[in-house]
């Protein structure tokens, strides 16, 4: 029978276990060991490259311009029929330049590289509020429909932790009937072996999670 305190019986006493300083000590070495583990494979876990067999190759526009260089390097040395480049309105400068979206920037950049015209195309997507790679996606799918190759497997090229995210919502715009594969390239703002010890790592690691999980639990039920 529990103890009763009080006349009205709204409260009774109970007995609670708290850990001693050994179990206080196990708990903090478990928490460390947990975050190490964290550290050590979040990054590997975002910035995923895992390409597939397929003849399309698509770049995000935006990517800095060591980016497009190895976008480039790919498109040659695979033998890919196509390079699709996506992007949205500039948000800054759009009216002191002749390109109005990174899909522009992204392809007079690689012309300058030296691949040739009619590899290469911009598809230029619509001004959003969020979920801007999801628009730029389905920007390329609807391109891609009228010239009767929405089914068709691409490689996408991304940097760094925007690798996996930009994976997931590719693939949620192709659908089941066209494999997303994806190729992260190294972001040079940081060390990725050691992003914690860097203000542009812990930030980039921390933002990219987050959105991650939010276009894998949240983004498909808005």
């Amino acid at each position: 029978m529990k103890p009763r305190i009080g006349s009205w019986d709204l409260l009774y006493r109970r007995e609670c276990l708290i850990p001693t300083w050994r179990g206080l000590l196990l708990l903090l070495l478990s928490g460390i060991l947990l975050l190490g583990i964290g550290a050590a494979t979040v990054h590997p876990f975002l910035a995923v490259t895992n390409p597939v067999q397929a003849e399309i190759l698509v770049v995000e526009g935006w990517l800095p311009d060591y980016a497009l260089e190895k976008a480039k390097i790919e498109f040659e040395r695979q033998h890919y029929r196509k390079l699709y480049v996506t992007g949205g309105p500039l948000e800054i400068g759009g009216y002191l330049s002749q390109y109005k979206t990174y899909a522009e920037i992204g392809v007079a950049t690689l012309l300058r590289m030296g691949l040739a015209k009619d590899v290469i195309e911009a598809i230029p997507a619509p001004a959003v509020l969020r979920d801007r790679t999801h628009a730029s996606a389905k920007a390329l799918k609807s391109l891609l429909i009228q010239q009767a190759a929405s089914n068709s497997n691409i490689n996408l090229v991304s940097i760094g932790l925007h690798a996996r995210r930009s994976q997931l919502l590719f693939q949620q715009a192709f659908g089941e009937f066209s494999r997303v594969g994806v190729i992260a390239i190294e972001n040079q703002e940081y060390d990725p072996t050691h992003w914690w010890v860097s203000s542009e790592g812990v930030r980039t690691v921390i933002n990219e999670s987050i959105a991650y999980l939010y276009a894998l639990i949240i983004f498909p039920f808005v």
